[in-house]
């Protein structure tokens, strides 16, 4: 599965198992690249309570955040999180492999309000190149109705997804079936 030791749904004990419980019961499986962070049980814990927080946001939409990891993780060359990503949209979300095409040519085609278009093309840009930044890309983002608290949590949802990239990459986890 990986380069590194995980902990299967089959053998978990403990607090792992009742996490993976969590993630079974809400997407029919337990993905390699969670799995992955069974080696840390406190990562696991964090990245579960993350997925949580993100999964429960009042106003960052599944498909937005969907896209903000495919998107991320082009820019990172993960296969993993961007066939995942591409997956979720398409089976849990109604998009068509089209519209996920299109995305991933240009973001400014997703499927999605033209607010979380902006919101996408700025996480985008704050991954990619956090120095260009600026107030005017913020004032942009208000002037649509996003909360700073969106704006946050927007670009640590992005570039926490590079973390997970660089974890996912590195360890070789394998694509679930």
């Amino acid at each position: 599965m990986s380069l590194i030791q995980t902990v299967s749904p089959e053998s978990a004990t403990g607090d792992i198992a009742a996490l993976y419980a969590g993630i079974q019961e809400r997407m029919g499986f337990v993905p390699n690249g969670i799995q992955l962070r069974s080696a840390s049980p406190v990562l696991l814990k964090l990245q579960m309570e993350g997925m949580g927080y993100f999964m429960q946001h009042p106003t960052l939409s599944m498909p937005l955040l969907a896209c903000i990891r495919m998107l991320v993780s082009m820019k990172t060359d993960c296969l993993y999180c961007i066939d995942l990503n591409a997956g979720m949209l398409v089976n849990m979300m109604g998009w068509s492999m089209d519209q996920v095409a299109a995305t991933r040519a240009d973001p400014a085609a997703a499927n999605l309000p033209a607010k979380e278009v902006a919101m996408l093309k700025f996480v985008l840009k704050g991954v990619t190149d956090s120095l260009s930044v600026t107030a005017a890309d913020l004032d942009a983002l208000r002037a649509l109705g996003w909360s700073d608290r969106d704006i946050l949590d927007g670009l640590f949802h992005g570039a926490n997804m590079v973390t997970g990239d660089i974890l996912l990459n590195a360890f070789k986890v394998e694509k679930d079936m």
